[in-house]
């Protein structure tokens, strides 16, 4: 069944002595797309379908996710730092480093936005679903499931023995219809252990929310990079019903991206590609042919 779901060929980048999964469909100017936190790179497959045609779709899926090694802690530091040099070796790997179409979602925001931040030149577009590239806005309290989740041991005990993260999420990141039983069972399927669940508590658990917390200084230069890109094409697109990126950080990207093209979707959630993607994926595909795909 993921066959058909996710028809697309399996690609691996040695990283480290780990395997890390990436998709590379279609030749064109690349749209480099980062997934977030439970999901993987199956999370972009409707938009892959759509863009490949015309464009080289790019999508990896982070150390311990997806289709990618998934090593404990003496193997990898799951860290943003490290995330975001994974990145950047695909990229340099692919020998992708100009006119960058930078799709983002989730954690995807910060670390694509990271990597933009240390190459503003290569990007020529952005994408934002339901994501931040700052700190918790001060409007915004910390949801409580993620404060359990980051730091105590039932959070611990939730997420990798019994994968409440992934599967929670799969049911209350959509909010116009559920996901069919295929679709939900494709989102958790990589994380079917407890080994293969960490990488989902330590995105949780490397939230920088105070000063001396590690990646905060990171998260605090990428947001001030921000304005870098105040003259690139930027399309955002935000489901409201979603419980983490909701309407407090959506009101920082209007700031920070004034603009920013934005289109909210009241009744849609933080799988913003699943409850609407046959209006998000026509809406992105546009924004892309209004764009010039060659520079003049």
């Amino acid at each position: 069944m993921l066959d058909t779901l996710f028809p697309f060929k399996r690609n691996f980048l040695d990283r480290n002595g780990h395997k890390l999964h990436y998709l590379n469909e279609g030749q064109g100017e690349p749209v480099v797309m980062v997934h977030g936190n439970p999901s993987w790179s199956f999370y972009y497959r409707n938009l892959v379908t759509a863009l490949s045609d015309n464009h080289q779709c790019i999508v990896p899926d982070h150390i311990g996710c997806g289709l990618s090694d998934k090593p404990d802690d003496d193997g990898y530091d799951y860290t943003l730092s490290n995330r975001i040099d994974d990145l950047e070796a695909l990229l340099e790997h692919l020998d992708v480093r100009e006119n960058i179409t930078l799709v983002v979602h989730d954690w995807g925001g910060m670390i694509g936005m990271g990597y933009a931040a240390r190459y503003p030149d290569r990007i020529k577009r952005l994408v934002v679903l339901n994501t931040g590239a700052f700190h918790l806005p001060e409007s915004k309290p910390f949801p409580w499931a993620l404060w359990i989740c980051r730091n105590t041991l039932l959070g611990t005990g939730l997420v990798r023995g019994f994968n409440a993260f992934s599967s929670i999420a799969s049911y209350v990141g959509v909010k116009r219809k559920p996901m069919s039983p295929e679709v939900r069972k494709a989102y958790v399927a990589p994380f079917d252990s407890w080994a293969n669940r960490i990488s989902t508590l330590r995105f949780v658990q490397d939230i920088p929310l105070r000063e001396g917390d590690r990646n905060y200084q990171l998260v605090s230069d990428i947001a001030a990079s921000l304005p870098t890109f105040s003259q690139v094409p930027t399309l955002i697109c935000w489901g409201l019903k979603d419980f983490v990126f909701d309407k407090h950080f959506l009101a920082e990207w209007r700031e920070r991206m004034p603009h920013a093209t934005v289109h909210e979707f009241a009744d849609c959630g933080h799988y913003i590609l699943e409850d609407a993607s046959d209006e998000v994926v026509p809406l992105i595909t546009n924004f892309l042919n209004d764009t010039p795909s060659s520079e003049v």
